[in-house]
């Protein structure tokens, strides 16, 4: 089989190493993808940059020229735009949400109102479409309570970006205003309840009735250490993540099932991955957000753990015989850190070409694996070429294992000039959580 996998960073490179897997593929594009998903690999791996995510015709064209057998849609953008709709409609066996369906993430407002008639728990929000109505209700909010936690948040796509935390009307008035920052995504805005707790992700895969839900991971979406600091595309992750443990079921009941019906009565079933962002709350959990396709960097920490030939899965999903399929996941720990460039979410215009040392080292570390997303390849030299660099992935019998591989791994790396970043305590919360219970 050939596959095309439409995306270009750590992720897409995550997912072409589960389709690499299978028996049954023999050739795998990435399109635009990235220099360094081709690297190092075991089968035909090439990637395509003729094609623009945000220009599904582009894609198209692309799927015309390789004829793949399975198109994996998997980039926000592109599902967002139509594009699984637009290659179904020209014979191709396609692999994610439809426009309509994946409205449950590019469109904020929407998704929250979709939330409410179905009863999934969630903040309390109000939406605005100019900044002079928004503050005027912060200035009330703030009145009532000082100090109150919100989120101002764009209602369309902004790479992960666009939810900002205040906790004073100064902070709110100003978030608002940077709404604007975000062009049409931030356009109409969402001012919602902030949830104090602990956050994980977890990830289900659906053909519109049948689904199975994945092990859980835990993203750390803040730029620096113990969750402070900027708003990131996420700066690593760990699965399992022990702090879904007791709520397995209610998560299932509450916040995967109901979606998945919910879509099925709006005339949209869900056939795709579908994201939960929630927070626990008292106990209970709480949704933050669904998106549809695997997450960044928690893909890196899930997807690989998976037993069953990927492709099975996926055709049984086009198929719409998901559940004839026994999907299977082995029993590991693993931790995923990002190594981005200094300066990033900012300005690190100023790291961009600057050489990358010791990625062979750390790749060639037992139970390591680096998936790349902003990496240049130039022979066996490696170049600095966007915010958020490279994954380093490590897997263990347990948390301590795999957060202690992942760590040697990354010391081995380093940008020219001391140019390279990365958070220091990923995973922090299950180490804590792991040492007492062995104590």
């Amino acid at each position: 089989m050939t596959v095309l996998i439409i995306g270009s960073g750590a992720r897409e490179h995550t997912i072409s190493c589960a389709y690499e897997k299978s028996p049954q593929v023999e050739k795998i594009i990435v399109a635009p993808g990235n220099d360094f998903i081709k690297y190092h690999r075991q089968k035909e791996v090439l990637t395509d940059n003729r094609c623009g995510l945000k220009d599904p015709e582009s894609i198209l064209d692309i799927a015309r020229k390789y004829k793949p057998d399975i198109v994996d849609v998997a980039q926000d953008d592109a599902l967002a735009l139509g594009t699984v709709d637009l290659l179904t409609e020209n014979g191709f066996r396609v692999f994610g949400a439809t426009r309509k369906a994946s409205r449950i993430e590019w469109d904020k407002r929407w998704s929250r109102e979709f939330m409410r008639k179905y009863d999934i728990p969630a903040p309390g929000f109000r939406y605005f479409d100019s900044e002079k109505g928004a503050e005027e209700y912060a200035e009330s909010l703030y009145d009532n309570e000082p100090g109150k936690l919100v989120f101002v948040k764009a209602s369309g796509l902004c790479a992960g970006k666009g939810a900002l935390k205040a906790t004073n009307v100064v902070e709110a008035i100003e978030k608002i205003k940077q709404m604007k920052k975000f062009g049409e995504a931030g356009r109409v805005f969402l001012i919602e309840d902030g949830l104090r707790g602990e956050e994980f992700s977890v990830y289900a895969i659906s053909d519109g009735n049948a689904y199975y839900i994945f092990k859980s991971a835990q993203d750390n979406k803040t730029v620096s250490n113990f969750d402070e600091g900027a708003q990131t595309g996420g700066m690593g992750a760990i699965s399992p993540a022990i702090v879904t443990r007791n709520i397995a079921t209610e998560v299932e009941d509450r916040l995967i099932s109901k979606a998945i019906e919910g879509m099925d009565k709006e005339g949209a079933p869900y056939s795709g991955i579908l994201y939960l962002g929630g927070v626990v709350v008292d106990g209970r959990p709480m949704n933050i957000e669904y998106n549809a396709r695997w997450g960044d960097p928690e893909c890196q920490v899930v997807l690989p753990g998976v037993e069953t030939d990927y492709v099975d899965i996926v055709t049984a999903v086009i198929e719409n015989r998901l559940g004839e399929v026994d999907i299977r996941e082995d029993d590991k720990a693993r931790v995923c850190v990002v190594g981005a460039s200094r300066g990033y979410p900012g300005d690190y215009s100023d790291v961009k070409g600057k050489r990358i040392f010791g990625l062979e080292e750390a790749m060639n570390m037992e139970g390591v694996t680096i998936y790349g997303a902003g990496v240049a390849v130039d022979g066996t030299n490696f170049y600095a070429n966007g915010g958020r660099l490279f994954s380093v992935v490590a897997e263990g019998a347990d948390i301590l294992e795999a957060k202690r591989k992942a760590y040697c791994a990354i010391a081995h790396v380093n940008i020219e000039g001391n140019n390279l970043h990365y958070r220091t305590d990923i995973g922090w919360r299950d180490v804590e959580r792991y040492l007492k219970s062995v104590s």
